[in-house]
């Protein structure tokens, strides 16, 4: 018998039972079923179940041997068959959705769900591969029981073939999880069935920031099967196993299938970048959509975000932030209805934790006797037979080849990383070159740490053979991209690289080799820009190499130049260009920049505090408060010990931590730094230096909560007694009207015009205002323009002209989203509050304020809080009592995201039905 692509001699098993015929090749409809709520069938009926089992597969086989079918497999409730042609599929589909809808004894209710996709078919054995399998798949889970969906391949070729009684509705596009193509879903319409369902069970269906997966995921039913069972009773499930065992891809599989369950979200973390556990709540909450800043604890912050919506989230690569294991115990006790999926080299070891170690993939024996045709039921084998015809589309199992296609995957111990890795090398190479090549390099598994696990030391080998295989301008260029964390663009990789000695080749090129050669992933950025990244085993690896080189330090230094010079440029363009397209790549490479400051705080603090200068303003407006204050006091700490630091990069770190403690409420904070760059510039800055001090220095808040003075000592507040704001930015306006700087002034205007506002000059406050707001869109200085227009809003409330405050604040508040300034949208929530409570809309306004309150809390925007503003706007509506009248409308609004709320504010629309406001969170 001939090969066919991939295994020979596959033999047909007909849906009928009747003799063997050849499976169909080339272009193939799959149809795939599954009952749906069989776990809780199971459950109800007890060892009935088998019965009603049973007659469910003669009813479907009955129709699929009637319309030509061939059966591939069955497993559990599952059954998966092909067709020769589309339309004998469809036909089949509604013939047996006719025979399930009909009586079950006991008067029991069965819906089965069907999917069917065509397309090019890869057989392996007695079985397919490849991804018009998983597409066919995907398509039949997002259906519902009862319903059929077919892909829009299925539909072009069986659309004018359909059987009388069937026809056919157009769901739209919809996102099937692991597949990086969106699909084109159509429903079969068969008459006297039931037609109305829910929208598909796509991820489109719940928030989620899940990765796109560009292959396959291969075998792990069972794993799969039990793990969404251990989820479904435990708030805390932890994949454990060591690295290259497919944790992560478990676990995205695991949240993909269960997303429906979760109607607030599902949401990837990924922790590879971060070391420090104080970092482990701020991340979590970005990703979640829940910013973090500074007065209030982190965690408190993001289980406050957290409560109330059933959300999973999945904390991936774990294993280097064991100190924060019972940050994610409090979390969990913190909220009601939240659950983790955690992927770690070690359990957590924390209360509720619910350990499912994830095995190799299962392998066949390679001392048995093996043939071709066998292989495929063996899920290493199958992984590595799709990852080699990815390679090699010509590839093929043979008799002759098939023993040494299992000792690969045996010797690789069954972790798909390592498979993956080995099947990169068909391109070049046999099997059989390959294992030759592999044994030779598993001699130097002896030479790696004993107290590793045998598994990560053949994974090791495995990357190292990969390294091996690459010419020396290749390995050189590996080498040095180790010094990259979470991934860089073509740029970055070839400033890194002329910083050196001559690499001997161009980058992109050489990145396109590491990329075939799966020790480099590329992909595209929000921009469609190519990016590229490591695995983290295989990052792990390169940091060795880098380590272990004579120029390590220059590399290093080279990355963090890059990264400071980097962080310089886009904050400029925050300044006065793209906002939003910096904020995206500063979040990009943000660890990145993490590690390059790292650096030069050790090795360059002058530079270090550069970096922190420029960045102070990405931190407080994409709501890194906390992480940019932690960073901005280790180093004023550490150059208060060494005394290194130029006053000119002291005084706008200073500054920058200033403006940090301002934006987080922290009174006494704010006076001290601010207080400190100004008598650093009158001491060594210019005159133009000292006039931006003194400008910052103005906006210091008057006096600290009670609760501020509580926690802190009362020196620092006798120091505020003699603080005289307005004396402060007379003395600034001076200065810049004494070096002509026009921008100075007018900023200045605006400052005065907060001090007249608090001293109730309302009408003064308008006129400098509306002076400073022809200046800032002359220059196109969008922040200011913004923060001019909230100004003039909030005086116009307290005049009385709420149409003119309205527009003011739907401009600064749509300046602010276009932006993504979330410290702004929180503030405008605030604007709008007073105003719709000046108009006598209370309702709406207590709706509002609730949300303005809890999205300063999940943000930590302290500007923002209603308790410190409504002495200075007392029409903003404060916290009703518990059971009061209006505490319903204040909850309405606190469990508004912070893009609904912006849109609730600018629409005038219910919650529930805000329209599309762009997401910012």
């Amino acid at each position: 018998m001939t090969d066919l692509p991939g295994v020979p001699g596959a033999a047909a098993r007909p849906a009928g039972g009747g003799g063997a015929e050849g499976l169909p090749s080339g272009t193939v409809t799959f149809l795939f079923t599954d009952i749906e709520g069989s776990t809780r069938l199971l459950a109800s009926l007890g060892d009935g179940y088998e019965a009603i089992l049973e007659e469910h597969r003669r009813r479907i086989r009955a129709a699929v041997a009637l319309a030509g079918g061939y059966e591939v497999s069955t497993e559990g409730d599952a059954l998966f068959v092909a067709f020769a042609a589309a339309s004998a599929a469809v036909t089949a589909a509604a013939q047996a959705q006719r025979a399930l809808a009909e009586p079950w004894p006991g008067g029991i209710t069965l819906r089965v769900r069907m999917g069917i996709h065509t397309g090019e078919a890869t057989l392996a054995g007695h079985d397919y591969v490849g991804l018009e399998v998983h597409r066919a798949a995907r398509v039949a889970s997002a259906a519902h029981g009862g319903q059929v969906l077919i892909s829009s391949a299925t539909r072009t070729l069986a659309e004018d073939r359909l059987p009388l009684d069937v026809a056919l509705r157009d769901l739209g596009e919809h996102r099937l999880k692991d597949l990086a193509r969106a699909e084109r879903l159509t429903q079969l319409v068969i008459e006297g069935l039931p037609a109305d369902f829910p929208p598909p069970r796509t991820l489109d269906a719940t928030p989620n920031n899940l990765p796109v997966q560009l292959t396959s995921f291969v075998g792990r039913t069972a794993l799969l099967a039990e793990a969404t069972r251990l989820l479904d009773r435990s708030r805390l499930l932890t994949l454990t196993g060591p690295g290259g065992t497919g944790k992560t891809r478990l676990a995205l599989e695991v949240a993909a299938d269960a997303a429906a369950e979760f109607p607030d979200g599902v949401f990837f973390v990924t922790l590879a970048a971060v070391s420090d556990p104080l970092l482990f709540a701020p991340s979590v909450a970005m990703a979640a959509a829940i910013p973090q800043a500074g007065n209030r604890p982190a965690l408190d912050q993001l289980a406050e975000g957290l409560r109330g919506r059933r959300t999973l989230l999945v904390l991936d690569n774990f294993e280097q932030l064991m100190g924060a294991a019972p940050a994610v115990a409090e979390l969990l006790r913190g909220t009601d209805l939240l659950r983790i999926v955690v992927t770690s080299r070690a359990p957590l070891r924390v209360s509720g934790e619910q350990e499912l170690p994830v095995p190799p993939l299962s392998l066949p024996d390679p001392h048995a006797v093996i043939v071709a045709a066998s292989l495929s039921q063996y899920d290493a084998v199958r992984l590595f037979i799709e990852r080699a015809m990815a390679a090699r589309p010509d590839f093929a199992v043979t008799n002759e080849n098939a023993p040494a296609v299992a000792e690969i995957t045996a010797r690789l111990d069954g972790l798909p990383l390592a498979i993956e890795l080995a099947a990169a090398r068909l391109r070049l190479l046999t099997p059989q070159a390959i294992l030759a090549r592999l044994g030779d390099r598993l001699g130097l598994l002896s030479g790696g740490a004993r107290d590793l696990p045998a598994r990560q030391q053949t994974l090791r080998a495995a990357i190292a053979w990969s390294y091996d295989l690459l010419d020396p301008g290749h390995r050189d260029l590996f080498e040095r991209l180790g010094v990259f964390v979470d991934g860089w663009q073509v740029e970055s990789a070839e400033l890194l690289c002329a910083a050196g000695a001559p690499l001997g080749m161009d980058v992109f090129d050489g990145l396109g080799a590491l990329s075939e050669s799966s020790l480099v992933r590329a992909f595209e950025d929000a921009h469609g820009d190519p990016r590229f990244m490591m695995l983290e085993t295989i990052h792990a690896f390169a940091v060795e190499k880098l380590t272990a080189r004579p120029d390590v330090a220059d590399l290093r230094r080279a990355h963090s130049t890059w990264f400071a010079g980097l962080a310089s440029r886009l904050v400029a363009q925050i300044a006065h260009g793209d906002r939003r397209a910096a904020f995206e790549q500063l979040e990009d490479d943000l660890g990145n920049l993490r590690a390059a400051i790292e650096w030069l705080t050790i090795n360059d603090l002058d530079a270090a505090a550069r970096v922190a200068s420029d960045l102070w303003r990405f931190w407080q407006m994409r709501g890194y408060l906390a992480e940019g204050r932690r960073v901005v006091d280790a180093i004023l700490t550490e150059d208060d010990r060494l005394r290194v630091l130029d006053p000119a990069t002291r005084r706008p770190l200073l500054s920058a931590a200033g403006g940090i403690a301002y934006w987080q409420g922290d009174v006494l904070a704010t006076h001290r730094r601010y207080r400190e760059a100004v008598d650093l510039a009158r001491a060594h800055s210019s005159r133009a230096d000292l006039a931006e001090a003194l400008y910052d220095f103005s906006f210091a808040p008057g006096e600290p909560t009670p609760e501020q003075l509580a926690a802190r000592d009362l020196a620092a507040y006798q120091q505020m007694l003699a603080y005289d704001a307005p004396r402060i930015l007379e003395e600034a306006m001076d200065l810049f009207r004494e070096g002509g700087d026009r921008a100075g002034l007018a900023k200045s205007l605006w400052a005065r015009s907060e001090h007249d506002f608090f001293r109730g000059d309302f009408s003064r406050a308008v006129a400098d205002l509306t002076e400073a707001l022809a200046f800032f869109r002359e220059i196109g200085d969008r922040f200011q323009v913004s923060w001019s227009l909230h100004s003039i809003g909030l005086a116009q409330t307290v005049l009385g002209a709420h149409e003119e405050a309205r527009r003011a604040f739907t401009e600064a508040t749509s300046i602010f989203v276009k932006d993504g300034d979330l410290s702004g949208m929180v503030i405008a929530l605030v604007d709008f509050a007073g105003l719709e409570e000046a108009v006598g809309n209370r309702r709406r306004a207590v709706t509002i304020a609730g949300a303005a309150d809890a999205s300063m809390q999940r943000t930590g925007t302290g500007l923002a809080d209603i308790s410190v503003q409504a002495k200075y706007f007392p029409a903003i509506p404060r916290e009703p009592a518990p059971g009061s009248v209006e505490r319903a409308a204040w909850d309405e609004g606190a469990r508004l995201g912070l893009e609904e709320a912006v849109a609730l504010a600018l629409l005038g629309v219910a919650p529930g039905e805000t329209g599309e406001v762009e997401n910012q969170s």
